[in-house]
């Protein structure tokens, strides 16, 4: 799986985990440069509280693009370590 956004791609693995139709993919796959921390967060019941990044590529900045669980409940532990997209970030298998 491919995760793309404004041309390039931002992350890159065979290793995704799909929960509730998003692709998780490992944090290590993501290409490191084209992500900045952000201050969001957003509560899940079941998974716990979200982090976000900001996704920035050619100075173009995606605000809260990716988002992942540093310590997600028992429920999704699958997804302990892995970043998912949105906000017009291109998710696909080639």
């Amino acid at each position: 799986m491919k995760a793309s956004w404004n041309g390039e791609v931002i992350a890159e693995s065979e290793d995704t985990v799909v929960v509730e139709g998003n692709h998780y993919f490992p944090a290590a796959s993501l290409r490191k440069e084209y992500f900045e921390p952000s201050e969001t967060t957003s509560v899940c019941p079941w998974k716990g509280t979200a982090r976000y990044y900001t996704v920035v590529v050619a100075g173009e900045k995606n605000r809260d693009a990716a988002w992942y669980y540093p310590e997600p409940k028992e429920a999704a532990a699958e997804i302990k370590d892995r970043v998912a997209f949105w906000r017009g970030v291109s998710v696909d298998g080639s």
